[in-house]
């Protein structure tokens, strides 16, 4: 951590930059390895495990109840001026969860790992977020922002890319996981050598005060705890879609490319519009967006079904994240790091409802279709809870 007046907390251009690449590289890790590398390998894992839908939700929403309780934790001071240190720690530990993958089988191992991951996610993501856009708004550089969320993405397209070639060359989905491991170390070296030192503050570090909760702000919570529920069953079951839809392998791996390389530019394509219509109307905007690709994905058929799915997810959901905590930050008043931790929270309450209603949906139904018009009627309710709450101001800052 270091604290800075106004004019000596203006970085170079240069300076900046690089944290906004760590912070790429980071979210890369994190989130894109971290968090959704199990969406591309759940149909191999599957198959090769023996399991069923019930099964697989059941490690999905394990990896967000982890996320959840690492919010939760985040939320209070215990990690005031030591972000870097626990944010780089979070990611060796998302590299170890990401190979132990590879090499377990049991159900309930699965499950344990994915929940140490879902914790070791959300540490990476909220504090090395907190450190990397500080840097960016104290040099007045908004574009920061989408860089270090474009992370998650890119991310998400490096591994599909991987996955393909894997495919190609016939090796396993217990391979994918090693592979992605060995790939998450060579992120860490990079963000160990370009993320500063810590968060960038005015005056001395303290304790924020409790969060008072305004009617805008409860809104703004609940949407986002909804918009969790509503995202996730598609961002977990897409490819498990396409396999059900008779896709190949490779198309399996294409459609969660297309998801990456639609993520990793969302938050600067939306910029525009926020501008113009502002934060709130927006976040609900992706929200609607986000539905129609999410019923598309089940309800028009293999290949533009899952296309569609895969690139209105991706356009939306980054962006809709961003925004979303951006509007409650501005809602805050003097507690912004608390609104963020419990804004993650709600979100990760809906992610955990969703895979494991989306699973045994799945099992009874034999298809996906009955929870990803559930989760599409979420993303309406979302967008339906915020829209009328007026215009909140890009220049509140991002979470």
């Amino acid at each position: 951590m270091h604290s800075a007046s106004p004019g000596s907390s203006r970085d170079s251009r240069s300076d900046v930059m690089r944290t906004a690449l760590a912070g790429a590289v980071a979210m890369a890790v994190a989130m894109g390895l971290g968090r959704f590398f199990y969406t591309p390998v759940l149909p191999a894992m599957m198959a090769g495990l023996g399991f069923g839908p019930a099964e697989a939700g059941w490690i999905a929403s394990a990896n967000y109840a982890g996320y959840l309780l690492g919010a939760v934790l985040a939320a209070y001071g215990w990690a005031e001026g030591i972000e870097r240190r626990v944010a780089l720690a979070s990611l060796a530990a998302t590299a170890l969860l990401l190979l132990a993958m590879g090499v377990s089988s049991s159900l309930a191992v699965l499950v344990t790992i994915r929940f140490l991951a879902g914790l070791a996610s959300a540490f990476a993501m909220i504090f090395t977020t907190a450190i990397v856009l500080s840097h960016g708004l104290a040099a007045g550089r908004t574009e920061v922002q989408a860089v270090h969320f474009g992370g998650v993405g890119s991310g998400m397209a490096v591994s599909a890319l991987m996955f393909a070639v894997l495919v190609l060359a016939e090796g396993g989905w217990r391979t994918a996981w090693i592979l992605a491991a060995v790939l998450s170390v060579g992120g860490i070296a990079a963000v160990a050598r370009l993320l500063p030192a810590g968060v960038v503050r005015l005056g001395p570090a303290r304790k924020e005060p409790p969060l008072v909760w305004s009617r805008p702000l409860v809104a703004l919570t609940l949407a986002y705890g909804i918009f969790g529920f509503g995202y996730i069953v598609t961002a977990t079951f897409l490819v498990a879609i396409v396999r059900g839809g008779g896709g190949s392998s490779l198309f399996e791996a294409g459609v969660w490319l297309l998801a990456g390389l639609a993520a990793a530019p969302s938050v600067a394509y939306w910029m525009p519009a926020v501008r113009r219509i502002g934060l709130v109307n927006v976040y609900a905007l992706g929200c609607l967006v986000e539905a129609l690709g999410v019923a598309a994905s089940v309800l028009v058929g293999l290949p533009w079904g899952p296309v569609a799915g895969a690139v209105l997810l991706g356009a939306t959901f980054i962006a809709v994240t961003a925004f979303g905590l951006q509007a409650g930050r501005a809602h805050a008043g003097a507690s912004p790091r608390r609104a963020l931790a419990l804004m993650t929270a709600a979100f990760g309450t809906g992610q955990i409802i969703g895979p494991v209603a989306a699973g045994y949906l799945a099992d009874r139904s034999g298809s996906y279709t009955s929870a990803s018009l559930l989760a599409a009627a979420g993303l309406l309710a979302a967008a339906g809870l915020i829209f009328g709450l007026g215009r909140v101001p890009p220049a509140a800052g991002a979470a």
